[in-house]
């Protein structure tokens, strides 16, 4: 166990926030970084990357010896230390966040506007676990020796972005595919740059043979859209004088957090007294990390507000400020700290992978959503495309360059589409428990339920939705 000062974590958090600040001005000032629309977050991150043992202290070492001055890089151990422990704490904070101070409509409202992005989301999820997994099984386990956890890798470092892939280290550490988050954290890197050079591509190409009618002509900055036109909600604990509005909002964020803990708790009692009494039987809860749980008391803390009357009391861009700053921390840290050695070691499952994830949402994006999508299928496609393949955010940007005055309504049906998504996958419950279930049952079950799920959400999205869109065209 180590052992760390105050001192030692006031450093560590100095200096990282001295890399965001240098992120934010490679930024604004490297003209390449703002046409690939690179948040800063990453950009430091990948600076503090170089800076560290695996950049400038190999670098050093190399040239005079590992006793050299600086052949550990310039940061202390201690403070790597502290920021390789961030991301698994921080991600609870940023999935708790997730549904707070916002307006959650019923089921059905939710679904008449987001159906069919939910059919065509949740037909992406699914498949990238079909096509990791049928990777995995039939190439990278019996030719380069992978764990048959690396199915999942694809979905957790393209849909879950580089938040989950931190988030789930110690669930690959406990299950002996340390190396794994590391490759996740590669492949949500990859999937930043393609989902925003991929996505310009597609959305000139849409102006250019006629798919769009219009599309913004201004560089667009994604570290705007952390909130997406969202119904706000009149903030009561803003106008107290009594505590500061920031303070009791880190509060709601600590009960969320609590309640999630709580939870978990309970579901690793409840299995150890039922199927897993003698420790032989399904160990699933304790692999099972904090963040999914935190994000339902996110969801359950905003519904008892909304029930008691309170629905006023959050303010959700002050929410969205808290999530956004711990995101940004949760990215940097762990991007300089990410073990190159480890991606290095897995090259070819890194690269499999990527090309697999990649040529998915791209067949998602052209094939699947002109066929799931009753009307604009473009910017709904897109929407998910980038989510897919570079996070959330990727999908708002690309959304709004393909559709920068909302005239399709695609920016509100991707908000509604997190609440029946983001639950599940993308960092939620089945993403969590997706490694477990592999190691327990083995990738070939997995992989059966995955290819049913997936199936079924494509079924079902070609035949409802596709008799909205002739009910549509026959009503024109």
């Amino acid at each position: 166990m180590i052992l760390l000062t105050l001192d030692q974590l006031f450093t560590a958090m100095i200096l990282l926030g001295l890399l965001m600040l240098v992120g934010k001005w490679l930024r604004v000032r490297v003209a390449l970084f703002g046409r690939l629309f690179l948040p800063s977050a990453i950009l430091g991150g990948l600076l503090g990357l170089l800076l560290g043992p695996q950049g400038v202290g190999w670098l050093v070492s190399l040239i005079a010896g590992s006793e050299a001055l600086l052949a550990q890089g310039i940061f202390p151990q201690s403070t790597l230390d502290i920021w390789s422990g961030l991301p698994g704490l921080l991600i609870s904070v940023v999935f708790a966040g997730l549904f707070l101070g916002k307006i959650i409509p019923g089921p059905r409202a939710i679904w008449r506007r987001a159906g069919p992005m939910v059919a065509h989301g949740q037909t992406l999820a699914w498949g990238q676990y079909v096509i990791g997994l049928s990777l995995t099984i039939f190439v990278l386990t019996p030719f380069f020796g992978v764990s048959p956890l690396a199915g999942a890798l694809i979905e957790i470092g393209f849909e879950g972005g580089h938040g989950t892939a931190a988030g789930l280290a110690e669930t690959f550490r406990s299950l002996g595919f340390e190396k794994g988050a590391d490759v996740a954290l590669g492949l949500a890197t990859v999937g930043v740059v393609a989902g925003v050079v991929l996505g310009t591509i597609l959305v000139n190409w849409g102006v250019r043979t006629g798919r769009l009618s219009m599309a913004a002509a201004m560089e667009i900055d994604t570290e705007r859209f952390s909130d997406h036109d969202e119904r706000e909600l009149a903030p009561r604990f803003s106008r107290t004088r009594s505590i500061d509005p920031l303070s009791i909002h880190l509060g709601f964020f600590a009960l969320a957090i609590a309640i999630g803990w709580l939870m978990l708790q309970g579901l690793i009692w409840i299995e150890s007294v039922t199927w897993n009494t003698d420790g032989n039987g399904l160990a699933l809860m304790k692999h099972i990390p904090l963040f999914p749980l935190a994000m339902v008391g996110g969801v359950l803390v905003q519904v008892a507000l909304m029930r008691l009357g309170h629905a006023e009391s959050l303010d959700r861009r002050l929410v969205n400020r808290i999530s956004g700053a711990a995101l940004d921390v949760l990215i940097v840290s762990a991007l300089a700290t990410l073990s190159l050695s480890a991606v290095g070691t897995h090259i070819w499952t890194f690269v499999i992978l990527a090309l697999a994830g990649i040529a998915w949402g791209l067949f998602g994006f052209l094939v699947l959503a002109p066929r799931m999508f009753p009307e604009d299928w473009f910017p709904m496609g897109l929407a998910n495309f980038g989510q897919g393949i570079g996070m959330t955010v990727i999908g708002l940007l690309l959304v709004r360059m393909a559709d920068p005055e909302n005239k399709s309504g695609a920016m509100e049906s991707f908000g509604y589409k997190q609440l029946l998504f983001e639950p599940i996958v993308g960092g939620g419950l089945f993403t969590a428990a997706s490694l477990p279930l592999i190691l327990h049952f083995g990738p070939g079950p997995l992989l059966i339920f995955c290819f049913a799920l997936m199936t079924g959400w494509l079924t079902f999205g070609l035949w409802e939705f596709r008799k909205a869109k002739k009910r549509s065209a026959e009503e024109i």
